[in-house]
């Protein structure tokens, strides 16, 4: 969600620091008795943000895997009601995002203005959902470093969206960025170790789940996509403004349809989670770390600006896996750390040549 609200607060802030630059100075002595004391607190909060950043999304990684992989208990039961982990967390994100407009933004007005904003929620609220609900599906099939891999992969959907939908053409270099990225991750699924490969698995159900993380990137792709066009259109919405706006329709239409007679994830998640307590707790606090992670990003970029935002964003996705290979026992053969190299390297030239 971030990549298309740092743009517009990004636009926002340097609008900000325009003004202020305009401004004429108040004496002499004032500016250079304070810039030792501006640059020591300067340095202590990229400190503060870099290291929250790192803690909410490290940790959120690991609660992810944690929840929608590993078996709780003795009769080692895997907790499947994704769409009960997207009702938590959107929940509590929402409280979190509306604690930050209100209190430490001291942000006034509606976080859904109108009717048209509504609509446009409303649409990428379903695009998240079902997305949402196809990663986690997927996970039966793949393992959850393949999801995290292609997850860290955001800008092939999106280029694919644009392309196809809107006819968009970008500059030579993301076309060569997509390459390498896919190249890597078609490295990653070939060089798998042979104890995890498909072999030990029907090959149709790999590529099924194959097929559900394709989707699932696609419908990020739209997802991105729309939020991309509101933020244009729109420019009084705010990033944290869209975050609440965004959790509170995702809240209601996941909480619809679990009431409804098409699913019965809502019963099977209550019945785990009176057999197994500790699931919630890891669910609301997965919650929390995401709400707070992107928290930390907004004002990241507000105190820092775009290039920590982004460096900190494509480094963190890199040790998320190395935490996730060391957290869970995970083996990689040479194959697979030269997929991720290259990945990686893909990421992190589209933000330099980006920014």
């Amino acid at each position: 969600m971030s990549r298309t609200m740092v743009s517009t607060e990004l636009r926002k802030r340097d609008r900000g620091d325009q003004n202020i630059n305009e401004q004429p100075g108040k004496g002499s002595k004032g500016p250079q008795a304070a810039e030792p004391a501006k640059s020591t607190k300067s340095t202590v909060g990229l400190i503060f943000n870099v290291l929250c950043i790192y803690v909410s999304f490290l940790t959120w990684a690991v609660l992810q895997e944690r929840i929608t992989t590993t078996p709780y208990g003795v009769d080692n039961r895997i907790f499947r009601a994704s769409m009960v982990i997207n009702a938590i967390q959107s929940v509590v994100s929402l409280a979190v995002g509306y604690v930050y407009l209100r209190f430490a933004k001291k942000t006034g007005g509606s976080i859904i203005p109108n009717t048209k904003v509504l609509s446009h929620y409303g649409v990428m609220a379903v695009l998240q959902g079902v997305s949402n609900f196809c990663g986690y599906a997927s996970l039966k099939y793949v393992d959850y470093l393949t999801l995290l891999l292609a997850k860290s992969c955001k800008l092939l959907p999106v280029m694919l969206v644009k392309v196809i939908v809107y006819g968009k053409r970008f500059p030579l270099y993301k076309y060569i960025v997509v390459l390498v990225i896919s190249i890597g991750v078609s490295m990653f699924s070939i060089f798998h170790p042979t104890d995890k490969t498909v072999e030990s698995k029907q090959l149709g159900e790999y590529m099924y789940g194959m097929g559900l993380l394709g989707a699932n990137l696609l419908l990020d792709g739209l997802y991105y996509s729309n939020q991309d066009h509101i933020l244009k259109e729109m420019p009084e919405i705010s990033g944290p403004k869209m975050m609440c706006g965004l959790n509170l329709t995702s809240f209601v239409a996941t909480v619809v349809f679990l009431l409804s007679p098409f699913t019965s994830q809502l019963s099977e998640a209550i019945d785990f989670i009176s057999a197994h307590p500790q699931v919630l707790y890891d669910i609301v606090l997965f919650g929390l770390c995401g709400g707070l992670g992107q928290i930390f990003i907004y004002h990241a970029l507000e105190q820092q600006g775009i290039l920590l935002v982004v460096t900190v964003t494509v480094t963190r996705k890199m040790f998320s896996m190395l935490l996730s290979v060391v957290w869970f026992n995970h083996r990689l053969s040479l194959g697979q750390w030269a997929g991720i190299g290259a990945v990686f390297m893909g990421v992190a030239f589209e933000a330099y040549k980006k920014n």
